[in-house]
C-alpha cells in the first residue's frame, strides 16, 4: 500500500506523542533500533507539547504517516520551513514494530517530496551527536554533515532528561535539487 502523509488533527496528538515517545524512548526486547535511551531519560514529547508546538509555529506541519487512511497510524515527522528555500525536518518517527522495513526510507522520501513541493530546495535537520547509527542512515540518504553544532538544551526537560553531559546537536542538510551539471575537468 502507498503511504500517503496527511496534516495532524488534534485528535491525533495523544496517539503521536505515544508513537514517538515508544520510537525514541522505549527500552527493552521491543525498544527501536535508534532509541535515545542511553541518552535521555523520561519523554520525548507530550501532547500539551506537540499541541503548543503548532500553535507557536502556524507555519509547520506535524504530518501523520498512513498506508491509505488506515490505522493505526505507522509514523509521523515534523516540517517546518526556516527561509524562502530551507525547511527544517525533524521528529522523523516510524512505529517501532515497522521499522527495518523500508518504512522510514520511503517516510523520508515522502517528507522532503512535500517540503518540494512547497519550494524547499534544502533540508535541515539536528541530530544528537553520540547518535552515530542515525546520523549514518541518514547520510546513506544523502544528508551531509555540515560541521556546524547546537547546544543540548540541558536544563530543560520538554527534551527529557539527559543521562550524559556532552551531549550537542549537530545540523546535518542535503540538497533537494542536485545540480543537473557535474564538474568533470
Amino acid at each position: 500500500m502507498p503511504l500517503t502523509l496527511r496534516p495532524a488533527a488534534p485528535a491525533d496528538l495523544p496517539t503521536l506523542a505515544t508513537l514517538m515517545n515508544t520510537a525514541y524512548r522505549g527500552t527493552g526486547p521491543n525498544a527501536s533500533w535508534n532509541t535515545e535511551s542511553r541518552y535521555l531519560d523520561g519523554d520525548r514529547t507530550s501532547e500539551g507539547a506537540l499541541k503548543e508546538e503548532l500553535a507557536t509555529k502556524p507555519e509547520s506541519f506535524l504530518l501523520v504517516a498512513e498506508e491509505d487512511s488506515q490505522l493505526p497510524i505507522k509514523g509521523c515527522v515534523w516540517l517546518e520551513p526556516l527561509s524562502d528555500n530551507t525547511w527544517y525536518l525533524g521528529s522523523l518517527t516510524v512505529d517501532p514494530a515497522l521499522q527495518k522495513s523500508g518504512l522510514g526510507r520511503t517516510l523520508l522520501g515522502s517528507a522532503e517530496q512535500w517540503a518540494k513541493e512547497r519550494g524547499a530546495s534544502a533540508i535541515e535537520m539536528h541530530v544528537i551527536n553520540v547518535r552515530d547509527t542515525l546520523i549514518a542512515w541518514y547520510e546513506r540518504r544523502g544528508y551531509r554533515l555540515t560541521g556546524e553544532t547546537h547546544p543540548f538544551p540541558y536544563g530543560d526537560n520538554r527534551f527529557g532528561t539527559p543521562l550524559r553531559g556532552d551531549l550537542n546537536f549537530v545540523v546535518l542538510d542535503k540538497q533537494l535539487y542536485p545540480s543537473l551539471c557535474s564538474s568533470k575537468r
